[in-house]
């Protein structure tokens, strides 16, 4: 059986789309990390939520992710209020930033992970756009502020990479790992 470790709603659709069956238990691992790379930043939160979950279930195949936005060396995770949301989407304001997800997976007592980065190009955003954005309640809950998924899909002028890596998981990813493991079928020849 294979365990979630993530409330996540979007990850739960994106997971849908690859494994009809799996079940949904949150990790409780501390997300408190003293590190600065956005890369090793995902990567070890993802580990630490699937070691979390695996321990407890080691029989079944754990998969966990963690998603921040970066723009230059500046980590946006969720933020904790209006006003470092409104900070947030006034940086991302007609500039370019990356999408980071970590993606840990424990399948048969061995942990596989990997990091995707995705660029989004925002467009211009006036700070009444930006306020009104942020009344509609959708930024509170996301790293950096918005869902593309959502009303925040209109301050995207275009993304180079996996449009699913921005809502939380890597599906193109995270699918030829699954492959590679022989938990979907589809699998390279050897």
């Amino acid at each position: 059986m294979m365990i979630l470790a993530s409330r996540s709603p979007r990850r739960q659709e994106i997971l849908e789309k690859l494994v009809p069956s799996f079940s949904v238990i949150p990790s409780t691992a501390d997300e408190e990390l003293d590190v600065t790379d956005p890369r090793t930043y995902v990567r070890e939160l993802a580990i630490r939520k699937a070691r979390d979950i695996s321990s407890s279930y080691p029989h079944d195949t754990v998969l966990a992710a963690d998603t921040i936005v970066a723009i230059g060396d500046r980590i946006l995770g969720k933020p904790l209020s209006e006003d470092e949301a409104f900070s947030y989407l006034r940086s991302l304001s007609g500039e370019v930033h990356e999408v980071y997800t970590g993606v840990a997976l424990i399948h048969e007592g061995n942990l596989h992970s990997f990091v995707e980065c995705t660029e989004v190009h925002f467009r211009h955003l006036t700070d009444e756009l930006i306020r009104s954005y942020i009344q509609s309640g959708e930024p509170m809950d996301k790293a950096g502020a918005y869902g593309i998924q959502g009303i925040g899909g209109r301050f995207v002028e275009g993304i180079h990479g996996d449009y699913y890596n921005v809502m939380g998981l890597p599906l193109c990813a995270l699918s030829c790992l699954l492959e590679e493991l022989g938990i979907l079928p589809g699998g390279e020849e050897r």
